[in-house]
């Protein structure tokens, strides 16, 4: 999983009929400082997140494994709104 930051949308009216009614965000990760990283994707969002939330996000198979994205053309899901989160620096 990658922590991120949704940073926008895609707005597509051709697609695969597979990912009609799915909305796509684009996500950046962030570091655990909330700092926003270069790396970005485009995910499928599965939970109902908007611009500037932080969230979860699995790539690869990972990303179809929910009831939602099986057997879909999909590489990165949105699975979680992060509401907070706490780490320890050694």
């Amino acid at each position: 999983m990658v922590l991120g930051q949704v940073i926008g949308s895609v707005v597509s009216t051709q697609k695969d009929k597979n990912l009609v009614g799915k909305k796509l965000l684009i996500v950046k990760a962030i570091n655990l400082e909330g700092q926003i990283l270069d790396s970005f994707v485009v995910a499928v969002d599965l939970v109902g997140v908007g611009v500037g939330e932080k969230v979860l996000v699995v790539n690869g198979s990972s990303a179809r494994q929910t009831d939602e994205t099986r057997d879909r053309p999909i590489d990165s899901a949105i699975v979680a709104k992060v509401d907070s989160y706490t780490y320890e620096v050694e």
